[in-house]
Parts: structure tokens; sequence; C-alpha cells
């Protein structure tokens, strides 16, 4: 049990990557009080994880309406899964491409900041996959919510003290751990991508 805390745990910090959220968030408060900035660490975060919360209850279900089987999603996941880590290891890096898109800094608590920084495809894509009703028992998706609720609030937390996070460990710091998560994130896309193609050649046999 504690094994699979831990496992699920590092593993949406890998995806979520809360410390690659502090400079997007602090480009994007940059004009902004002390007062304010701590208001749109909050509520990024809430709404974050409502949009995630969101693909918990319902990915499963709307994909399966699709008539898309799970271990296609499985597979297409992880190939998205990796893609995405692909971009973390040798593209430009979350930091760099988000705050990229910051135009309008009186309407950054949803973009970019809740969504992509936080709440990213690959984390929504990574709560469904977790979360799957013919895998995992409402015991086990339930332990997932709350260690995804957990890993939002470490995330809200560190950007609460992000200026000091910024300081202490620096922007080359913070691409040096993304790409340490992403690559952690890429085998696990490459073990999902093999378990739906194990899966799917038992089912054709």
């Amino acid at each position: 049990m504690i094994a699979e805390i831990l496992t699920k745990i590092l593993f949406l910090i890998a995806v979520i990557d809360p410390l690659g959220s502090v400079p997007v968030y602090l480009e994007a408060t940059k004009q902004l009080d002390n007062r304010h900035k701590k208001k749109v660490a909050v509520r990024a975060s809430l709404v974050a994880f409502t949009i995630l919360l969101f693909f918990i209850l319902v990915g499963q279900v709307i994909l399966e309406g699709m008539d898309v089987t799970l271990d296609a999603f499985q597979i297409s996941g992880g190939v998205i899964l990796f893609l995405f880590a692909l971009t973390m290891i040798f593209g430009e890096g979350k930091p760099g491409s988000e705050k990229q898109s910051i135009t309008d800094y009186k309407h950054v608590t949803i973009f970019p900041v809740a969504i992509p920084s936080i709440a990213s495809p690959g984390a929504i894509m990574a709560v469904v996959l977790l979360t799957d009703n013919h895998i995992y028992s409402l015991e086990q998706q339930a332990l997932t919510t709350v260690l995804v609720l957990v890993v939002v609030l470490i995330t809200m937390s560190i950007l609460l003290a992000a200026n000091l996070v910024q300081k202490r460990i620096g922007e080359y710091g913070i691409t040096v751990i993304s790409k340490v998560m992403g690559l952690i994130l890429a085998a696990y896309a490459v073990q999902s991508i093999l378990s739906g193609l194990k899966d799917f050649f038992v089912v054709l046999k």
C-alpha cells in the first residue's frame, strides 16, 4: 500500500511538475502586488484541481461513449505522455514556452497558471489512466484523487513561496529538475504503451 502511494505520488509530481510552474507564475504575476499574487496561486490551484477532478470522474465515460477501447486509450495515452515527456527533456521547457504565451496579466489565473501549467494535457491524461474503472477499485481511485489533491496543494505551497524558490534554486535549476521529471515520465509512458499492446494482443488470441 505504501509503495503504491509513493509510486503514484511521484508519478503525479512528475506530470504536474510543481517546480516547473514557478517561472510561469512569477512572469504571470509580476505586475501584481503580494496579496493578489497569493490569490492567483490559490485560485489557479483550485481551478486546476477542479479540471483534473472532472476528468477523473467523467473522462473514461466520455471515451467509452465514443467506443474507444481502454487498450487503445492506454496506448495513445502513453504515446501522448511520451511526446509530452520529450518536450520536457529536449524542448525549450515548460517555463519558457508558457511564459511567451502570457499577454493579459489581468486574467492569468486560468491561463497560463491553472491551464496548461498545472493542469497540463499530460496531467489530464495521467489522471484518466490512473483511475481506469476496469483496473482500479473505487478505493484506489479515491486514493488517486486524494493524491492529486495533495500534489496540487504542494504546487500551491510552492507558488506561494515562488520568489524564495526562484532565488534559492534559480531558473536554471528549475529547468534541470523539469527535465529529470520528463525522463521519469518518459519511462512511465513507455511502460503504458507496452502494457496496452500486451493486453491488446491477449484479447486477439
